[in-house]
C-alpha cells in the first residue's frame, strides 16, 4: 500500500469544492487499506504528523455552500502553504492531487511539486498552464481536427475599464446575442453569465472580471449540455447534465437534487463516438495526462461543441468522471487508485 497526502483546501473561489474533493478521495483510499493524510493546504499542523497518515475513515465528506466561498481572509495570511504542508507532502510516495481552480489546476503548483521532486495525481505544469486559460485552449485547438468549438473574444479587465461602452459595443458585434462571460481560468462556473439582451453584457463583464483580469465571450450554443472524461487512454461514456432550472452553474452543480445527470447519455453511438474522440483528442493535444474531462453542447441539429477541458475532475459525490467511471464498472475507490496509477507512468 501506499502512503498518500490528499492536498486539498487552498485559497481559490472553489475552495469548499476542494475540500469535499478531498475528503471523499481520503475515505475511499483509506478503505482500500492505504495510509492517508488529508492535508488543507492553507491550514498549520504540527511538527509531530506521522500519525495524520492513517488508514481509520472518520472523516465525512465537507458540505459545498449555494455560493463560492469568501477566501479573502485566507488570501491575505500570506504564503500558498500552511506550516509543516510542504514536510508532510515531502513524505508522501505521492500526492493526490485535489487542489480546485488557481494555482492547483494553472500548472504552478505542479511545477513547484516538481522542483521539489514530489510526485503527484494528475497533468504536468504545462498541460495544466495551457488547458487552464480558455482563451491559450482555444487558440490550440482551433485549427485541431475532431475538435469544434464556439467562435469567441477575450477582454482584458483594464480594457473594459477604460471603456466599458465601447467594449460592450465592440462584443455585440464581434460575437453577436446570446453569449457568454466567464472568467478566462476559473472553474466551477464561479463568475459565469449567459447574457442574452446588451443591457445585461455590462453586468456580466463585471461579473466575470471581479474574479480575474481576463473573460471569455463566446456565441451561447443553445442545446443539450455534455461532458466526456478521459482515464489514461480510455473515453469514458459521456454524460448529460440536466440542470431543472437556469444552467449548470455553482448552485446547480453542487446542491443536491437540482440537476439530472444521465450516464451513459441518452444520444446515438455516432454522437458518442463523435464526443469520445473529441475529448480524446483534447487530453491528447493539450499534453494531459491520468485523468481529464471535457465539456460538451450539442444543438438540436445535432452539431457537437467542446467548450473547455478540465485538468482536475471533481471527485466529489456528485462529481461527473465518477458516475462515468461507475457506467463502465469502475467502483469510486478503484477509480482513485486508477488516477494514481496512471499518474505514476510520467514518473517511469
Amino acid at each position: 500500500m501506499m502512503k498518500i497526502a490528499v492536498l486539498c483546501g487552498g485559497i481559490s473561489p472553489e475552495r469548499d469544492v476542494s475540500l469535499s474533493t478531498g475528503a471523499q478521495v481520503a475515505m475511499a483510499l483509506r478503505k482500500k487499506g492505504n495510509p492517508v493524510a488529508l492535508i488543507d493546504s492553507a491550514k498549520d499542523y504540527p511538527d509531530d504528523y506521522e500519525h495524520l497518515f492513517t488508514t481509520e475513515t472518520g472523516e465525512k465528506g465537507s458540505g459545498i455552500g449555494e455560493s463560492a466561498p469568501d477566501i479573502s481572509l485566507l488570501a491575505k495570511r500570506g504564503g500558498y502553504f500552511g506550516k509543516n504542508v510542504v514536510n508532510i507532502i515531502r513524505s508522501a510516495s505521492i500526492v493526490f492531487n485535489a487542489m480546485h481552480g488557481a494555482a492547483g489546476e494553472d500548472g504552478t503548483l505542479q511545477a513547484v511539486l516538481d522542483l521539489m521532486g514530489i510526485r503527484y495525481t494528475g497533468s504536468g505544469s504545462k498541460g495544466c498552464a495551457m488547458s487552464m486559460d480558455k482563451t491559450v485552449t482555444k487558440r490550440l485547438l482551433a485549427p485541431v481536427k475532431n475538435v469544434r468549438m464556439p467562435r469567441g473574444i477575450h477582454v482584458m479587465r483594464e480594457e473594459y475599464e477604460k471603456d466599458p461602452e465601447k467594449v460592450v459595443k465592440d462584443t455585440l458585434s464581434e460575437v453577436g446575442l446570446p453569449l457568454v462571460v466567464k472568467p478566462a481560468c476559473g472553474g466551477s462556473s464561479v463568475g459565469v453569465s449567459i447574457v442574452t439582451d446588451a443591457k445585461g453584457l455590462k453586468d456580466a463583464f463585471e461579473l466575470s472580471l471581479s474574479y480575474e483580469p481576463k473573460a471569455v465571450v463566446e456565441e451561447f450554443v443553445d442545446g443539450r449540455e455534455f461532458s466526456c472524461g478521459v482515464l489514461g487512454d480510455m473515453a469514458l461514456p459521456p454524460i448529460e447534465i440536466k440542470p431543472k432550472s437556469g444552467f449548470y452553474d455553482y448552485r446547480n452543480k453542487y446542491q443536491q437534487g437540482l440537476t439530472e445527470e444521465i450516464c451513459p447519455a441518452d444520444i446515438t453511438k455516432a454522437a458518442s463516438d463523435e464526443m469520445k474522440l473529441a475529448a480524446l483528442t483534447v487530453h491528447r493535444e493539450l499534453g494531459l495526462s491520468a485523468y481529464s474531462r471535457t465539456d460538451f453542447r450539442m444543438t438540436a441539429e445535432g452539431v457537437i461543441y467542446a467548450l473547455e477541458a478540465n485538468t482536475l475532475p471533481g471527485m466529489t459525490a456528485m462529481s461527473l468522471i465518477p458516475q462515468e467511471a461507475a457506467a463502465v464498472g469502475i467502483g469510486f475507490g478503484e477509480l482513485c487508485e486508477k488516477i494514481i496509477a496512471e499518474s505514476l507512468k510520467k514518473y517511469d
